[in-house]
């Protein structure tokens, strides 16, 4: 961590009338346009996450999410929803074709959606989990969290893939 870093007993982050970030860390000015970035989104979600100025330059790291007050905390939390758009697969309903291009009617906790899967290798098994990430093909990245917490159709479409 360079010097220039603060803690994070010591900012403030909110969002300002035009949707973008502000960071004030005590003795300086407010930082507009502010990032907010996990470091390992997948193994540690809630651990070493970076505000980054809009130059490009950490200007605050968080070591634990859960070490910051609540308001914090929610502020970090709502900017990392904003920058991270990673819908949970519920439910396979559909596949066309159990080869590829596929395309994968599903059900997401922000709705019923429909997928491209161009190649098998779209499927991501993260190691040591149950845990699975689909790619489709415009690039949005859906998320499995349990594959065994999936109703006994959609494990048989995704058992065809993996």
């Amino acid at each position: 961590m360079n010097t220039s870093t603060r803690s994070m007993a010591d900012f403030e982050l909110s969002s300002d009338a035009q949707g973008r970030w502000v960071c004030r860390v005590a003795g300086s000015e407010p930082q507009v346009g502010v990032q907010v970035v996990r470091s390992f989104p997948l193994s540690a979600p809630d651990e070493a996450i970076s505000i980054v100025g809009p130059d490009g330059h950490e200007v605050v790291f968080v070591a634990q999410l859960g070490a910051l007050d609540e308001t914090r905390r929610n502020a970090v939390a709502q900017a990392l929803a904003e920058r991270e758009f990673s819908p949970v697969i519920q439910r396979i309903r559909e596949v066309s074709t159990f080869g590829t291009p596929s395309t994968w009617q599903v059900d997401t906790d922000r709705g019923p959606t429909e997928l491209v899967l161009k190649v098998e290798e779209d499927i991501r098994r993260l190691p040591g989990q149950r845990r699975l990430l689909i790619t489709s093909a415009h690039g949005v990245v859906f998320d499995i969290p349990d594959r065994n917490q999936l109703d006994r159709v959609s494990r048989r479409y995704l058992e065809r893939f993996l």
